[in-house]
């Protein structure tokens, strides 16, 4: 993992962006101090914009909507937290 100063960042965005492309994170500081890390674009969220893109489901930014028919077996993962937390 690499470490970068924000005005570093800013001369040499492209090649910073083209390492977190390849997988590689970022992290970014300013003054010393660690303030972000860039990271890539998950591979759900890449999923997600491709059943958007192809019209499969529609997406505002919260929960995509437009998967009707799913099924899943089970307890609810907030069901299980909760009773976790007990």
């Amino acid at each position: 993992m690499i470490s970068a100063g924000i005005k570093e960042l800013k001369a040499r965005l492209s090649s910073y962006v083209d390492r977190v492309r390849q997988g590689e994170p970022v992290i970014v500081t300013e003054h010393g101090e660690e303030v972000a890390v860039l990271v890539p674009i998950s591979e759900e969220r890449r999923l997600i914009l491709s059943l958007v893109k192809n019209g499969t489901a529609h997406w505002s930014g919260n929960k995509p909507k437009g998967l009707a028919g799913i099924r899943m077996k089970g307890q609810l993962l907030s069901g299980r937290v909760l009773e976790e937390r007990r």
